[in-house]
Order: C-alpha cells, then structure tokens, then sequence
C-alpha cells in the first residue's frame, strides 16, 4: 500500500478493498460478521498511509455514497486521536491538504465530518502546527458563498466548543489572537439571513462567557445588542441559545447584565413560556441561576406574582414524558437490564461530615417539569414565605380539580408544596397538621404518579413531622405518616414503591430512636418487600434497611428484630456468587448493621467475615491472572469488601481479633494499601485504622511497612486529588502511634514534615484532612516527644489554630496529651504561640479526662512563673473575654 509520500496517490486495490470494507460496516442487510471487518479495519491501520486513503475517500470519492466517505471520516477522526502524533509528516500534512478544500463541499454531511476532525486536529496539535487554517477559515467566512460560510463556522464552533482557549492565545508569528480576528465576524453572522450561521455564531461566542477573553469583554456592548437582536428569532434553535447566554452571564458576569436586568427578566419570563419545551427548559434555568449567584432579590421581586403561575403550570408532566410510561409498570413485570442503572459504592472517610444530598427528583432525566420545580425551590429558599400569596391559591386551586382528566393538575400541585417545603417552612408551618391530613389519603389515590409524588412531598416535610412527636397530637401524625408510606412500600407499581422507599429512608434518617418503638412493624414490612421487589427496587430497600439500622443503632439487637431482618439477608449472601454484583448493595447493608448490633452481630460475623477476605484476595489474583482466577478484576468488589470489614472491626471491637489472627487478612490489606486506585487506598487506610483500635497485635509484623506506605500518601505532590486518600492514611498513622508507641519513631519525621504544610495551608484544604492532620501530630508528640519538640516554633500557631476548631472527644484528648509532652520537653518552643496555645485550650467545653486537666493546668501555670515583669499579664490582654473566661478555671 505504501507510496511515496511527497506526491502521495491511492492505489486503486486498495483504494476498492477499503471502500468495500466501509461500505459492509455501514449496511444494515450486510450478513457480513461485523466484528471482524473491524479486525480487518485495524489490520489495515498498521499501514502508514492507511489513513490518507481515508482522507481521499472522504474528500474525492465522488462516485462513493455520502454514508461511505462519512464512515471513512469517522474512522480517520478515531485514528487521528491515537496515531496523528506518531506519523510521518508528510502523511500529516497529505491529510490537513485534503481536508480544508472540503470545508466548502456541497454535502452539509462532509462539510460537518470534516469540521469534527478538524477540531480533533487542533486540540492534537494546536493552531501553531496548521498555519494555514487560520487564513482558510477567514477565507471561506469572508466567501460570500453559503456553503464555504457554513464549513466554516461549523469547524470554528467546534474547536470554540472542545477547545476555546486555543484561540484567546498568542500564536508565534499571528499578529493578534486569533479571538481577535473571529469575534468581529460571528458578531456580524449575527444578523445573518442563514438560521444555520446564526447558531453557529451565537454557540460559538457562548463558549467564551466562562473564559471572558479581554477581545469579549471589550465588546460587550455588542454582544448583548446582538442577544437583544435574536432574543426573538423565528427558529427555536436561537432562541434557546439567547437564554443560555443570559443564564451563563448571570452566572459569571452579573455586572454586565445589570443595566438590562428589568427587559433580560421580563424576555425570560416571556420565553418561559415559549411553545419549543427545550426554549421554556433553557429560559427556566434563569431562576435557580439568579437565586445561586446570591443577586438582591428586589431586582425579582415585582416579577414573582407573573413568574410563580408560569413555574406552576410548566410543572405538570407533558404529554410525552417518559415517566408517564414507566408508571404503568407493575411489580410483577422483570427489570431490564437497561432500566439498571450503574452503581457507585462511595469509600468510607474517616471524620468526614459532608453528606452528599440524595434529595433528587424521583427520576434522574432533567426536563422542563423538574426545572421549574427546581426553580420554585431556590425562590423559596430566597424570598421565603413571601411567595406564598402568590403559590397557595393556584396550589389550592390545582387540588380541587376533580375529575380523572386533572390529575396532572393535582400531581404538580403536590410536587409544588413539596418543592417550597424547606423554603417556606415557617409560614406553611401553623397548617402543617391541615397539610399533612391532606396528603395522607393521597397516598392511596388511584393514580400512581400522584401515589409517588406524595411519598416525596411527605419526605420533605419529615423533619417538621418529627419535630412534633413531643406531643401526643404530634406523635400521631408521626406515625400515621409513617404507617402510609410502609403501606406505599408494598404497592405493585415499581415508580410507587421507589418512591416509598426513599421517602422511608429519609424519615429514617430524621426520626432515629424515634423509630424503635415501631421496629417490629418496619422491618416486616421492609422484608415483605424485600421478598416482592425486582432487581432495580432491591437497591431501594438494602439502602432503607442500612439507613434503619444507622437511625436505631442497638434498638435493632434483639432477637424478635434479628429472627425477621436476618434470615432473608443471608439467605441472599448464600445465593450470590462471590463475582455477582448484587452482593454491593447487600455487602453495603451488612456494614450498617455490623455497626448498628455491634457485638450483637457475633453470631453472624464469621461467615461474613471469612468471604469479605476471601473475595479480596480472588479479586487481587484476578488483578494478576484473570484466567487462574475464573473472573475479570473488578475494584468494586475489593472497596465494598473492605468496608464491610471495617464495619465489622469497628461494630465487634476486639471481638474481632480471633477472626483476623486466623486469616491473611494483614498482608492482602498491605496489598491493598499500595494499590494504584484511589479508592481501594482510601478503604484500605480507613479498615488499616479500625485495625489498630480493635487489634493492633496482628498488625504488628508489617507495621514498618504500614506507617511507611502511609506516610507516603501524604507526600504525594498530588495531594489535592487524593485527600480522601491521605485523609485516611494520616488517622491510621495515628491509631497506630497510639499503641505503638516508640515503635512509630522510624516515621515521625516523614509524618511531621507532611502534616506542617497542611496545617499551614489549612484554609485551602479539606477541614477534615486538617483535623486529620492536627490530631495525628499530637498523637505523634504523645508518642515520641523528644522527636518532635526540637521543631515546635515551626507549627505550633497553625497546630493550636487547628486545635481549637475540632469538637470534644477522645482523639482531641489524645492531641493535647501530645501538646502537654512537646511542652514539658522543650518549653521554650512555644513561647511565641502562647496566644494561639491559650485559644486551643479554651476551646474545650469539657474535659472528660481529670488527669489531662491536671495536666494543661500545670502547663499554663508553668508558663505563669517563666514570664516575670508583666510579660504574663500581658499574654493574657491578648486574649478575647471569652476564652479569658473559659481559662478562669485553671486560676490562672
């Protein structure tokens, strides 16, 4: 195949061959096994001009079909991802040659297959390595010629769109940024005739309001003069574009926008109502956006009267949505796989306390309903219950439409009380009782969609239903909210008892103890579903159980609870495979309720315990050898299995020891610990963590190595992408320290010189990583003082700054132990903190511990007598009242 390159030329063989290839690819009556004309496709890309005769199908084959030299398009942008770099440069330069005539083909399909490779082209190799693009794209945009203009700014909109900061950049030997060159020209297609050259022009400047390049902000005026032109363009394409400018502005650059907020608002709210969905759907999006960007609200609030009616009626379910049809389907009917969607097992964080919020529609595809809902929301959470004059007179109105032609009506009304539940709680709290009793016979109305967003609606006002259980009226309504949505759980349609779970998990995660006198009846019901439900909704209810279990904590150890909640769970553990994905959820379960029984769960553990290590050291031969293993590796595997290993360490406390001596545990965790993905580390320093409470003797023979692959988390340059990671290893180091004490000398410097940056830096980490950090130093200072005090004046501000914020407990014990021992060995390295040193100790409500506030009392007196001639009282002037006062109990 190969030719010379200068004057490159296909040979017709090959030339035929490859067409024929392509075109069996593409047909679909072809009875040709496609899998191996791919092969025979790869085989040919060992050739080095195997994709020139891609580029001269694409651009001279004129006797091919279009779909055929757009095959060998697509086929050359894949290729050029891969191989453009490694090629022959003249082979480069062959293809680039062929492909920018062709920016002016008749056929829009080429025209668009060509401006897609050569955007891949440039984010490749820059503009710097195409000279000549540059000029063509001006040329065909000055053309004149229709589809020249066309060629181009579709190639322009997407290298704008993959790579904008490509063009607002100084190229060697171009006069101006390219940005410079283009903008004046998208601004003119503006008011093009061509609804095409609008688009693309409109599209192609958007993609600068995040970057806001100083050629856009110079010619700001002109942007929006020309938005203002298009806001009411004929073709629904433009129009939706205008609003996404507007709701990106709002975003960014609210300034520029303020001279015109009262007509930006008053279009939007006019196109709100536009009659294309995906117009109403982008405009919508203003409202959360002007709610987010924290913008006065009076600018809004003359408007609120007109926008909450349009907000209401874009919140019934259109015609076409997909929901309605899922709706129909009933329990009996088997999950597709489609219908399954992927699951991610979140790694456990030590410490952590951002929760992330499960508080989403019941469906995950965005659209103009759940937009609008959205937007009630934020406006809500903004103006409170001002909104309310506006919203309860249609929300009542919606409610009384009878008949089975409203039910849509109904359904948005309920969806709508529970989007403003949070926001305008205090003034729709005096008629929560009216409310509630309102809602609860909707549970059972005959319309499913109504069923499950009342489900939701009830969840939202849980916190509220639970705040009252103090008074028997309030306690009734509690458990008539909570007898409804267990009915829901056992309803036959699928949307209905999802719906019902996670608004049960939800009033779990509220109500807590709360819930322990209704055990019984809870996990009756939440078994009878667990025996009902279909693949997709058994996810629902391992989450409801585990959540049960976090809420109620050793209520659930008694044996009546035990003898319903556990024989169907490990009937379903013994089922499952040890490769069957279906064990995550279950894996995932069996950790919050390891937690919750504690040693209750003794009886259980060995068997469990036995195949979560078990399934670790398969998946890591597999890792090795997938084919000695039987299996594919799969990290999921290993991080759930982990997790419930720490549940159990954590839940059984040295009861565990017996289990871990017998197994292999300690080395596949070592194993484990040097694992390249971020999440298997992030399991394994947590499980390494729990390990050195409950059990640190089997950890023994490897600690060296423990604290050294630990330590090395924390040096990583790449710090800010792995805390979570580093996070875990640094509160192992200290658990370890702990009961190892002088054992953990070896580390101590490595440790020390990467905690120091963190606590200097604290404002731009990760608050639990910095308690972390301030935690284990003086975990570390406890352990080895005679190491760590030569270094005290190089921490010892940002360590007691990050002191005083960590709540009381034991490990903050632990750290001023430390802090006692740097002082006791080195006084004098904390002279210049005294401040910082009095703030942290002030910052205890209560020591639990009599010997540690003996020992910070010696520590301030000791620092009482050092300082003469008014060097002490004046510390002490330093000082806010406050922690003057907390300190008066030491007399000092």
């Amino acid at each position: 195949m190969a030719a010379g390159a200068a004057t490159w030329q296909p040979q017709e063989e090959g030339f035929k061959e490859i067409c024929g290839l392509l075109e069996e690819q593409i047909s679909p009556t072809s009875t040709a096994d496609k899998s191996q004309i791919w092969q025979q496709l790869q085989h040919y890309s060992q050739f080095p001009d195997f994709n020139n005769y891609l580029a001269f199908i694409l651009a001279r084959a004129e006797g091919k079909s279009i779909e055929v030299r757009q095959a060998a398009g697509l086929l050359l942008k894949n290729n050029l991802r891969t191989a453009f770099l490694s090629m022959n440069p003249a082979h480069q330069q062959y293809i680039k040659s062929e492909l920018l005539p062709c920016l002016g083909s008749v056929d829009r399909h080429i025209r668009s297959t060509v401006g897609t490779i050569i955007s891949v082209v440039v984010q490749i190799g820059g503009v710097l390595g195409w000279p000549e693009l540059l000029q063509a794209l001006v040329t065909c945009l000055d053309s004149n010629d229709l589809n020249h203009m066309e060629g181009a700014m579709d190639a322009l909109s997407k290298i704008c769109e993959d790579i904008p900061q490509v063009l607002d950049s100084n190229i060697p030997g171009v006069p101006e940024r390219p940005i410079n060159v283009f903008l004046p020209r998208l601004f003119q297609f503006f008011q093009s005739p061509h609804t095409s050259l609008r688009k693309l022009a409109l599209a192609s400047v958007n993609q600068y309001i995040m970057l806001m390049p100083a050629a856009l902000y110079a010619s700001m005026d002109k942007y929006l003069q020309g938005l203002f032109i298009l806001a009411n363009d004929s073709a629904g394409e433009v129009r939706k574009l205008v609003c996404s400018a507007f709701v990106q502005l709002i975003e960014v650059r609210p300034d520029f926008l303020e001279p015109h907020l009262r007509n930006v608002i008053e279009y939007i709210l006019q196109v709100n109502k536009d009659s294309d969905d995906e117009v109403a759907l982008e405009a919508c999006e203003f409202w959360s956006a002007y709610c987010d960007a924290q913008l006065p609200p009076e600018n809004l609030r003359e408007f609120l009267p007109r926008l909450i009616p349009v907000l209401l009626s874009n919140m019934a379910y259109a015609e076409d949505d997909e929901s309605l049809v899922d709706a129909e389907e009933e329990d009996s009917l088997p999950d597709r796989d489609q219908d399954i969607k992927p699951r991610f097992h979140t790694s456990r964080l030590h410490g952590s306390e951002y929760e992330e919020d499960d508080d989403e529609d019941i469906v995950n595809v965005w659209n103009l309903r759940k937009c609008s809902a959205a937007g009630l929301d934020f406006l809500s959470n903004v103006f409170g219950d001002e909104i309310l004059p506006a919203l309860m007179p249609i929300i009542q109105a919606k409610l009384s439409a009878t008949g089975d032609d409203a039910w849509k009506e109904r359904e948005a009304a309920v969806l709508a009380l529970g989007a403003v539940a949070e926001g305008c709680i205090s003034g729709l709290y005096p008629h929560l009782a009216e409310i509630i009793a309102f809602l609860i016979p909707l549970l059972d109305d005959k319309f499913p969609l109504i069923r499950s967003i009342t489900c939701w609606t009830l969840s939202r006002f849980s916190k509220y239903i639970v705040e009252g259980v103090g008074h028997p009226k309030g306690r009734e309504q509690f458990e008539y909210v909570l007898m409804g949505l267990l009915r829901r759980i056992l309803d036959d349609n699928k949307k209905v008892q999802e719906a019902a779970c996670s608004a049960f998990a939800t009033l779990e995660e509220e109500a807590g103890e709360e819930l322990a006198p209704k055990l019984e009846i809870i996990l009756q019901h939440l078994m009878s579903a667990y025996g009902k439900y279909q693949k997709r909704n058994l996810r629902i209810v391992y989450d409801a159980i585990g959540t049960l279990a976090d809420a109620v904590g050793r209520e659930l150890n008694q044996p009546t609870y035990l003898k319903i909640l556990m024989p169907p769970l490990i009937a379903k553990w013994q089922q499952l495979s040890d490769a069957d994905k279906d064990l995550f959820p279950l894996l995932e379960c069996f950790t919050s309720i390891a937690l919750a029984l504690g040693t209750g769960f003794c009886q259980f553990v060995e068997p469990v315990f036995e195949r979560s290590v078990r399934i670790i050291q398969i998946q890591q031969q597999a890792k090795v050898d997938p084919a000695a293993a039987g299996l594919q590796y799969d990290k999921e595997f290993v991080v759930c299995s982990l997790d419930l290993l720490s549940g159990l360490t954590e839940g059984l406390g040295s009861g565990i020891e017996s289990l871990v001596s017998k197994s292999r545990l300690s080395d596949l965790l070592l194993q484990c610990c040097m694992d390249d993905a971020s999440d298997v580390r992030q399991s394994s320093f947590a499980l390494l963590g729990d390990l050195a409470r409950a059990c640190p003797a089997h950890l023994h023979p490897r600690v060296a190595e423990y604290l050294d692959i630990a330590a090395k988390q924390l040096a990583s340059p790449k710090l800010k992408e792995s805390l979570s990671v580093a996070n875990n290893a640094c509160w192992a180091i200290g658990e370890l320290a702990v009961k190892i004490r002088q054992e953990v000398s070896p580390v101590v410097m490595t440790v020390m010189s990467c905690l120091v940056p963190i606590l200097q830096h604290a404002e731009e980490l990760n608050k639990s990583l910095v308690e972390n950090s301030a935690i284990t130093l003086g975990r570390l200072s406890w352990a080895c003082p005679e190491l760590v005090s030569p270094h005290m004046e190089h921490f010892m501000q940002p360590w007691c700054a990050a002191l005083a914020m960590i709540r009381d407990d034991i490990e903050k014990e632990d750290a001023f132990r430390g802090l006692c021992a740097l002082v006791r060995a080195n006084p004098s390295g904390a002279l210049t903190s005294l401040v910082f040193m009095c703030n942290a100790i002030a910052s205890w409500n209560e020591i639990r511990s009599e010997e540690l506030q003996n020992e910070l009392c010696q520590v301030l007196h000791g620092y009482k007598q050092m300082l003469r001639n008014g060097a002490w009282d004046q510390c002490m002037s330093a000082l806010e009242p406050p922690v003057k006062d907390k300190l008066s109990k030491y007399q000092v």
